[in-house]
């Protein structure tokens, strides 16, 4: 008896885990509350993300993944620990597990989040770079000898590659994805109305009204935060033609990765993508009109992936079935 095949999209944000013959069972963000006096975790994912912001000292909020590598590896452990027991009870058998890492990820960094699988219960785990198991989650025809094009707009990172007979032909990335994006309407609001905003509400704000175009019919929504000179709480109407404007900045840095992913495409493999278009994947790649921003800025079609947001973790999973072709493909621990 096999143990458990488990696919797992190990995000700057969210963590979500695939199990075969299961499907997507569960989403939750990457961040774990900490004592500050003795080290204990105290929570994981959801619980701990109602927590960003909201703290006292004793208690530490972290996010332990940065644009898709490990930046505490104690604290990724462990969260990893916490995800594989819930979706595996203690009678069963050790997981294999195939983890989505960001493309031309070093030795040091594969073997960190390997290593952490591996202590955290896995029997054998497997690193899969994010662009080829997003686009095995997006069901692109990747096996062929034709060019296809996705671009994957995570949390910490934006990953454009090209990818033919299982492997990358051309990849780019840059550190700009959803968390600078948030980053970006926090800046924004606070030069233009002096006002600080916390984490969650840039976050919806770029979900309820942002946009990579400007909108036809403009939306507006009330922003509470804290006033930076007066020092009080004060409430704000923000437009999405407000939103649009502060995350042109980041968008411009995103459509320079595909861009230059374009322009080191091989003859053949470009004339391909011109007929099929790219394809978005990512939770970056549900902000309105980003698919019409890409191809106003490229000239190639993009249309979003239909799971933009779990392709990666659908790949991953899928990618335990395809192992052998894969094997060259995987990243070096």
């Amino acid at each position: 008896m096999f143990g458990k095949q488990i696919g797992i999209d190990l995000g700057t944000v969210n963590v979500i885990v695939y199990v075969r013959g299961k499907g997507v069972v569960l989403n939750e963000p990457s961040v774990v509350a900490i004592s500050v006096s003795d080290n204990r975790i105290l929570a994981v994912g959801n619980e701990a993300r109602a927590m960003l912001g909201r703290t006292p000292e004793t208690i530490e909020v972290a996010r332990p993944m940065r644009s898709g590598v490990i930046a505490d590896y104690v604290v990724t452990e462990a969260m990893l620990r916490y995800f594989i027991s819930k979706v595996c009870s203690r009678m069963e058998r050790r997981p294999e597990i195939m983890i989505s890492v960001p493309v031309g990820v070093t030795s040091v960094e594969g073997r960190a989040v390997r290593d952490a699988a591996i202590q955290a219960g896995a029997r054998v785990a497997y690193l899969l770079p994010e662009p080829l198991a997003a686009a095995l989650g997006a069901d692109m025809p990747i096996g062929t000898p034709s060019g296809n094009m996705i671009v994957n707009i995570g949390g910490g990172a934006s990953e454009a590659a090209v990818i033919s007979m299982f492997g990358i032909v051309v990849s780019s990335s840059v550190r700009v994805a959803g968390n600078s994006f948030d980053m970006a309407i926090t800046n924004y609001v606070r030069r233009k109305y002096n006002l600080m905003i916390g984490e969650h509400t840039a976050e919806e704000l770029k979900i309820s009204i942002g946009s990579a175009l400007p909108l036809d019919e403009p939306l507006t929504m009330e922003v509470r935060g804290r006033d930076t000179v007066a020092g009080l709480p004060r409430t704000i109407t923000v437009t999405s033609a407000e939103v649009t404007d502060a995350l042109s900045e980041p968008l411009t840095a995103v459509a320079g990765a595909v861009r230059s992913v374009l322009e080191k495409t091989p003859p053949e493999l470009a004339s391909d993508i011109i007929d099929r278009g790219m394809v978005l994947s990512g939770g970056g790649a549900l902000l309105r009109n980003v698919d019409r921003y890409l191809t106003q800025e490229t000239g190639i079609p993009c249309h979003v992936a239909e799971n933009a947001m779990l392709c990666t973790a659908l790949g991953a999973g899928e990618a335990l079935r395809h192992l052998p072709i894969l094997r060259r493909s995987l990243a070096p621990v």
